[in-house]
This record gives C-alpha cells, structure tokens and sequence, in this order.
C-alpha cells in the first residue's frame, strides 16, 4: 500500500505544478506572491525528481534480479521523432 501513496503524491505534484504555472503565467500574482510561487514549484521539482530517481533505481534492481542486466535508456514519445 506504500506504493500507492507515492504514486498519488507524485501525481498529486504534478498536479500542484501545473497550477502553480498557469497561476504564475496568469499575471495576476505580485512580485513576492510570484517569487513564493517559484519557490514552491522547485521544490515540487526536486521532489519530483527524487520519486522519479527512485522508481528509475526500482526498476533497475528489478530488471537484474531477473537476469537481463541490459540497460538501456527510457525514450518517450517526443525523442523517437
């Protein structure tokens, strides 16, 4: 069930971020409601990138444990063309 939870927070991050940016591009905070903004998303960011590290490490260890010791690197969507 930990799983889970990290998964929503993650998704739950992301979800936050894109509210902070379209806050953001609104043009409606003040500088110091801006700067707070930005403050609050690269935190997020960083978090982000940590669960994402983490799964990354997840699913390394379990793709050694089941003998194909093969790395290859992820390619989305946008990078094949």
């Amino acid at each position: 069930m930990k799983e889970v939870k990290a998964e929503f927070e993650f998704e739950s991050a992301l979800t936050e971020l894109e509210q902070l940016v379209n806050h953001m591009e609104s043009g409606e905070l003040s500088l110091e409601d801006s700067l707070k903004a930005f403050e609050q998303g690269v935190n997020l960011t960083r978090q982000c990138q940590q669960s994402l590290a983490a799964a990354e490490q997840r699913v390394q260890v379990l793709i050694e444990q089941s003998g194909q010791s093969v790395s290859q690197p992820f390619v989305t969507g946008d990078e094949r063309g």
